[in-house]
C-alpha cells in the first residue's frame, strides 16, 4: 500500500511513518518545515520527503493518506485531497487501526515529561529483554530511532498527545489508543490555541481514563489538583499514584540535591509487599527523578522487577533536545532543551543549576509554541528563569505581543530578534565552567550550532 503522510515531518507523524515503513508499506510525504532529526531519520528509512504542500504531491495517486493535525482547511494539498475523494484519516486513528489491536498499550500521557517518560520506559522494558514496540514524541538516544514495532507480543509505548486530532477530528489524540495501562503523570493548562481553559483539557483527560480497561491500571501523580478533578468524574480502573507523598504507591526520596541519586520505595497496595532500590544516573532535577519513578510503575506492570530496572536506568541516554548536550568549547556546555511551557523551563533550570556547582547558567529562550505565542503565560515566564544568571529572550516574528516587559521585569536580561546578534552577545558573556541552555521546541534558526561554532572561532581568535 502506498502511503502518504501530510504533514510528515512532525514528531509524531514522522514516527507513524517509520512504523508504515515497517510494516512493509511505500511511504512518501510533504511538510513546510523540514529539519533535523526527524527529517534525517526518514531519510535514512527511504522515505521520500517532498517540500511545501502542493496538489501535485498527490500524484500518482496514493492508496490513503494520513493527515497531521497542524494542516487546515484552506491548505492546498489539503484541498486537493477533499476534492479527489482519495481515502484519508489521522495520524492517531492509523496507529490505532494498523498498530495498536492486539498490543498491551501503555500511554504516556502529561502536559510535561512525557517524551522523557515514555524513552524511560521503552528503555526498562528493553532492558528486561523484552523487545518492546514504541512510538515516541523525540529520538531515544539509547535506541536512535523514535518509533518502531518491536516483538508483536510485547508491550507498546505510546507517547499520548492531548491535542487534537485533525481538522475533521477535534477529539485529543490519546482517546484513539485505548491503552490497558495509562500513566497520568501531571495536568497544567497549555495548548491556549484549542483549549480554553483547564476544564477543557481536563474533560479529555477523562475519555482517556475512560477507554482504560477495568483489568488495566491507572498510574497518577501525586500532587496534581487537575488530575484529581480529573478522577473525581469517574474511574473505573485501579489507581497507583507516584510520587514523593507518603501515602503514594510510588516514592522517591532524592539523596543529592540535584536528584542525581534517588531512592525509591514501592508498596503494593494489595499484597502490601514494600520493595526499594536506588538509582545512580546522569540525569538531574527532581522532574526527572519523577519521570523515572513512573517509569519504573508502569514497567512493573509489564513484569520488570524494581531491582533490573533501577540498574537500567543508570544507562540510560537522555531524548534528543532534552537536557542534551550538543557540545562543549573551552569548557562552556551548550545544551539543548525542548522546554516551551514556564512549569517545564523553571523545572530545567532548577536542575541544571543544582548541578552547575561552578560557572554560571546561561538561559537562550524562544517562546515559540502555540500557547507561547498567543502571551497566555507571559506572567508565569518572568517567574521561570529565576535559576539563570542571564536570560536571553529571542523574539520570533509569530509571537504576537511585545516580550519587552519580560526584559523590564528582569534583572540580567535582553532581547533580541536577530539571531545572529543574540549569538554574538551569549558568546561575548560565556565563561569557562559556564553552562548554555537553549529551550525552544523549534528548531530555533540552528542557534545551537551557531553558538558552538562562535565559541570555538573565539578560541581560535
Amino acid at each position: 500500500m502506498h502511503l502518504h503522510i501530510i504533514g510528515i515531518c512532525g514528531t509524531f507523524m514522522g514516527s507513524l511513518a517509520l512504523l508504515a515503513r515497517e510494516l512493509g508499506h511505500q511511504v512518501s510525504g510533504s511538510d513546510a518545515n523540514v529539519y533535523p532529526p526527524m527529517s534525517t531519520q526518514l531519510e535514512e528509512a527511504g522515505i521520500s520527503l517532498m517540500e511545501g504542500y502542493r496538489a501535485a504531491h498527490l500524484q500518482p495517486a496514493p492508496d490513503m493518506v494520513v493527515v497531521g493535525n497542524a494542516l487546515s482547511r484552506g491548505n492546498e494539498e489539503v484541498e486537493a485531497l477533499l476534492n479527489s475523494g482519495l481515502p484519508y484519516t489521522s495520524g492517531a486513528q492509523w496507529l490505532a487501526e494498523h498498530v495498536l489491536p492486539g498490543r498491551r498499550v501503555i500511554a504516556v500521557a502529561g502536559t510535561h515529561g512525557k517524551t522523557t517518560t515514555a524513552s524511560l520506559l521503552a528503555w526498562l522494558l528493553e532492558s528486561a529483554g523484552l523487545s518492546p514496540g514504541f512510538l515516541i514524541g523525540g529520538v531515544p538516544r539509547n535506541f536512535n530511532i523514535s518509533a518502531r514495532l518491536g516483538s508483536l507480543d510485547a508491550p507498546f509505548v505510546v507517547e499520548a498527545d492531548e491535542y487534537d486530532t485533525a481538522f475533521f477530528d477535534k477529539r485529543s489524540k490519546f482517546v484513539h489508543y485505548r491503552p490497558d495501562i495509562a500513566v497520568l503523570h501531571n495536568l497544567e493548562y497549555d495548548h491556549a490555541d484549542i483549549f480554553p481553559d483547564l476544564a477543557a483539557i481536563e474533560r479529555q483527560f477523562h475519555h482517556l481514563v475512560r477507554t482504560v480497561p477495568s483489568r488495566g491500571r491507572l498510574l497518577v501523580g501525586d500532587g496534581q489538583p487537575a488530575l484529581e478533578r480529573v478522577l473525581e468524574q469517574g474511574v473505573w480502573t485501579p489507581v497507583d499514584y507516584v510520587g514523593d507523598h507518603p501515602e503514594s504507591a510510588w516514592q522517591l526520596r532524592s539523596e543529592r540535591d540535584d536528584a542525581s541519586r534517588f531512592q525509591v520505595i514501592y508498596r503494593d497496595p494489595e499484597s502490601k509487599i514494600e520493595e526499594d532500590g536506588v538509582v545512580e544516573w546522569a540525569l538531574t532535577g527532581e522532574h526527572n527523578a519523577r519521570n523515572a519513578l513512573a517509569a519504573l510503575a508502569a514497567a512493573r506492570q509489564c513484569g520488570v522487577d524494581l531491582a533490573r530496572g533501577c540498574a537500567a536506568l543508570a544507562r540510560f541516554e537522555t531524548p534528543r533536545r532534552r537536557q542534551e548536550v550538543r557540545g562543549e568549547v573551552n569548557g562552556i556546555q551548550v545544551i539543548d532543551d525542548f522546554a516551551h511551557h514556564p512549569t517545564a523551563i523553571a523545572a530545567t533550570l532548577q536542575g541544571l543549576r543544582a548541578a552547575t556547582p561552578k560557572g554560571r547558567l546561561l538561559a537562550v529562550i524562544e517562546p515559540r509554541s502555540n500557547t507561547m505565542r498567543l502571551g497566555a503565560m507571559r506572567e508565569r515566564l518572568m517567574e521561570s528563569v529565576t535559576q539563570a544568571d542571564a536570560i536571553f529572550w529571542f523574539q520570533p516574528p509569530s509571537v504576537a505581543w511585545s516580550m519587552e516587559t519580560l526584559v523590564d521585569a528582569q534583572a540580567h536580561s535582553t532581547l533580541y530578534d536577530d539571531i545572529d546578534a543574540l549569538v554574538s552577545a551569549v558568546v561575548t558573556q560565556a565563561s569557562p565552567q559556564d553552562r548554555i541552555v537553549v529551550m525552544s521546541n523549534g528548531s530555533f534558526e540552528g542557534v545551537h550550532e551557531r553558538l558552538i561554532s562562535a565559541l570555538a572561532a573565539r578560541e581560535e581568535a
